[in-house]
């Protein structure tokens, strides 16, 4: 058996409960994915990546056979739009790089302007996917699957682009994610996120905090003689 086949048919037994190896190293691949993004390091988008992959097959309980029958479309399609947004956000961090030679992107804020856009589309792709999830089958609360997914896209996106913001979408993501997978039985995926929405504050605050020293030393250097 190869290493691919194990982690694909592995399981962790706790009491009466399964969980599968591949949701608790996903989400692992997720945690080390957002740490690098809060270093702005650009081995986050590639390791996110793998992440995503192996989350695709786990929250598609019914089609890849697993104990969880439970298919989350949402969960299982904001993998696929982590896959594609994380490529973008792959190639934008390594020209930046490439560019100035240092750190991978430059914290800022998004605007006023860009803020009511990003709260109109979270709203607003969530009513728009909730009926499309709910006439695939996906598990009820259907319109917590569309806001996790909706949320999802956009703070990977935000992530992209260097917006400050896109952590405390992601904190919007997680109010509602841990619930959700607790009641869908995803112990390990809802576990995992209760760690992310402190992980998301605490990412939030160290680019707020870099911004602060950009500004300080832009000032440093304008005020030179």
């Amino acid at each position: 058996m190869n290493v691919i086949s194990w982690l694909f048919d592995a399981q962790l037994h706790i009491g009466d409960q399964v969980i599968l190896w591949r949701e608790v190293v996903g989400n692992l691949f997720g945690l080390a994915s957002a740490l690098g993004g809060m270093r702005r390091k650009v081995w986050a988008w590639p390791v996110g990546i793998a992440g995503n992959a192996l989350l695709f097959t786990v929250f598609l309980g019914a089609v890849f056979g697993t104990p969880n029958p439970i298919n989350l479309y949402g969960q299982a399609g904001r993998q696929i739009m982590f896959i594609v947004v994380s490529i973008y956000g792959w190639i934008q961090w390594r020209r930046a790089r490439a560019a100035v030679g240092q750190v991978a992107v430059t914290p800022r804020w998004a605007g006023n302007r860009v803020r009511v856009l990003l709260g109109l589309g979270l709203v607003g792709g969530t009513l728009i996917l909730t009926p499309i999830f709910t006439a695939l089958g996906s598990f009820e609360p259907v319109w917590a699957d569309a806001w996790i997914f909706t949320g999802s896209l956009l703070a990977t996106y935000g992530m992209a682009k260097g917006w400050t913001e896109f952590w405390l979408i992601w904190v919007a993501v997680d109010i509602v994610g841990v619930p959700l997978l607790v009641s869908a039985g995803y112990y390990a995926s809802a576990t995992l996120y209760l760690f992310y929405g402190a992980f998301t504050i605490v990412g939030f605050f160290v680019w707020m905090r870099v911004q602060r020293r950009q500004r300080a030393l832009a000032s440093d250097v304008l005020t030179l003689p």
